[in-house]
């Protein structure tokens, strides 16, 4: 019996390291191949859920470089570009805004906000992104030709701290539409003529068990949105396990992601 304990003592103690000290500071590439003629042969990189407090510069520049290797024709992001709830958590917005300038892509850099970005300085944040490249869409949308496919890239609001309008973000768009949303709960709503709608948020769970799976998701809709590819009537949607963390620093089985997307 005293040898069983020590084990799961043990296993325990790894998992505790493991959680705390090395999963959240690795970095996946997860790839995804999404059918649509007419953006075939576009690559979009998507990256959510940064998190970026004081000491997290290396880990920013870290994740720029990744970014950047993968030689995108577009760069979007999905928000929460700080930490916690207030200032104090997180790196200078400015400071962020001028390592995210860094991305290389060949159509420019567009995002939306996400709710730690309103609760930390949502108008500052919007502001330093600007100044640096960065245009965040606040239920709009903006057109980008890509090797003369004609792309439409609409974002809305943030679900839980301001008031998104769907209809309003998708007004006028004629070509093949990416909607960006910092979360997924939009998805029933979005409809069937968006190529596909990007989001994040969930952290894929932050701490998913094995044989269990995302223990808690901040969402009404519970786990059915957690993380990874959904198609559902016509409609498709890539939900990005974030970069970061959120409330706890840790990760356990939901590595830190940037999205690359290949359309053929």
């Amino acid at each position: 019996m005293k040898i069983l304990i020590y084990i799961a003592v043990f296993c325990a103690v790894l998992s505790a390291i493991w959680a705390f000290f090395i999963e959240p500071n690795l970095l996946k590439i997860k790839n995804y191949k999404i059918s649509c003629s007419e953006l075939q042969g576009i690559k979009i990189v998507y990256a959510s859920d940064f998190h970026i407090a004081p000491e997290h510069k290396k880990r920013l520049q870290k994740i720029i470089k990744e970014i950047n290797n993968q030689n995108p024709d577009l760069v979007l992001l999905g928000g929460d570009y700080v930490k916690g709830h207030n200032a104090r958590s997180s790196m200078p917005i400015r400071d962020i805004a001028t390592e995210l300038k860094k991305i290389t892509s060949k159509h420019g850099v567009f995002g939306v906000m996400g709710n730690h970005d309103w609760y930390v300085d949502g108008t500052e944040i919007i502001a330093a992104l600007k100044d640096n490249n960065i245009k965040i869409l606040q239920n709009e949308n903006t057109s980008v030709k890509i090797d003369g496919k004609e792309l439409c890239i609409a974002g809305i609001e943030d679900m839980y701290t301001r008031q998104p309008d769907l209809k309003k973000a998708l007004f006028s768009c004629k070509d093949s539409v990416i909607l960006l949303s910092h979360e997924p709960d939009i998805y029933p709503d979005v409809p069937e003529d968006v190529c596909l709608t990007l989001a994040g948020h969930m952290h894929g769970g932050q701490v998913r068990l094995p044989f269990i799976g995302a223990l808690i998701v901040p969402s009404p809709m519970g786990v059915k949105y957690a993380q990874g590819y959904f198609e559902e009537k016509g409609r498709k949607m890539i939900v990005s396990s974030g970069l970061g963390t959120s409330l706890l620093p840790l990760r356990f089985n939901t590595f830190p992601e940037i999205v690359v997307i290949e359309f053929e």
